[in-house]
């Protein structure tokens, strides 16, 4: 079986959260690095091994407008709101929304248990369905949240299987030929202008290369190729037999944050701009099988001319590059993992 294969799913008796032997993993070091300079904004993971299943946090504490983004048939997403302080990506699914409650719970602690109007803060939670490979119900709860912005670095961050993408998978047109994603980052400054991606790769389809070749998914044991899941389809489709269900639980989460200022209605159109360009990654994007949502965030610090048409552009590259670092990703991460009590 290939390093990059998951093992398939099991039907002993699942055990949740309240079996759970080995403590939470915060700041884990994934497949690789990115490092990233945007001021104000930091990541951070936390895991649990036990499942595996795990949790990315963006923290913004100084707010940023946004724009959500949300495609396909199976959306899990808690809050969607217009401006936030922070992002919380999980696994688990819908249980995993939990974790975005930790983080709200630690934003309290840290602002002193103040509860005026003016210090409430904003969090949106957003889950990918990771139960497939595993054997138990173990997910991303209120502590795992906490444990996750505890974790966050403003420098940079891991990327493959690591945060809320350790139990990632893709290419699922059949699990049985379904292959590991992961998380993903992607960061650039062009003058005063600075994009950073972050991104959550479980999606139903496979993963392209710029040359068009499939690096990830839809993968035949039997052969060791990898097929577009247009050949499926189109087989399906001549022998004109009944359409097998396809595989569900697929998710791909994105955010894209920018120091550039822009209108509501630039927002919007740049968050439209760049979850579009990401089909070219992912193939098929958008599908009823899958629940794909974008969130753009912008600081406003900086004003460039045309910033949804020229952004857009530079960050729908960007997001490529991001999709790809989820994986293929060489570069180790420079620091050592903690470990706190499980509970």
């Amino acid at each position: 079986m290939s390093e990059h294969h998951p093992a398939p799913p099991r039907t002993t008796s699942p055990v949740g959260n309240d079996h759970r032997q080995r403590p939470a993993v915060l700041g884990a070091a994934g497949d690789g690095w990115v490092e990233f300079d945007l001021p104000g904004v930091g990541i951070g993971t936390a895991e649990y091994p036990d499942g595996p299943t795990g949790v990315t946090v963006l923290s913004i504490p100084g707010g940023a407008r946004t724009a959500v983004d949300k495609r396909g048939g199976a959306v899990g997403v808690s809050g969607g709101f217009p401006y936030h302080h922070a992002l919380c990506f999980a696994g688990g699914s819908s249980f995993g929304l939990a974790a975005a409650s930790g983080v709200y719970d630690e934003l309290l602690r840290r602002a002193g248990y103040a509860t005026d109007f003016g210090s409430l803060p904003v969090v949106s939670g957003a889950v990918v369905y990771d139960f497939t490979p595993r054997d138990n119900a173990v997910y991303p709860d209120a502590q795992l949240g906490a444990d996750g912005l505890r974790a966050v670095r403003t420098d940079g961050v891991a990327v493959g299987r690591v945060g809320a993408g350790v139990g990632a998978t893709v290419g699922k047109v059949d699990n049985a030929r379904a292959e590991w994603g992961g998380q993903g980052a992607a960061f650039t400054r062009i003058g005063a202008a600075r994009l950073l991606v972050l991104t959550v790769v479980n999606a139903m389809g496979v993963i392209v290369d710029r040359d068009g070749g499939i690096v990830r998914g839809n993968l035949d044991p039997a052969t060791g190729r990898r097929r577009h899941p247009a050949e499926d389809y189109a087989e399906l489709l001549a022998a004109a037999t009944p359409d097998p269900a396809p595989a569900g639980g697929n998710t791909t989460l994105t955010a894209v944050v920018t120091n550039v200022r822009m209108t509501d209605t630039e927002l919007a159109q740049f968050a439209t701009q760049v979850h579009s360009s990401m089909h070219r990654a992912i193939q098929p994007f958008h599908t009823i099988a899958d629940g794909d949502t974008l969130f753009a965030l912008t600081t406003d610090e900086v004003t460039v001319p045309s910033p949804s048409l020229r952004l857009g552009t530079v960050a729908a590259e960007l997001a490529w590059d991001a999709v790809l670092a989820s994986v293929d990703t060489p570069r180790r991460a420079p620091a050592a993992t903690a470990e706190v009590a499980a509970g």
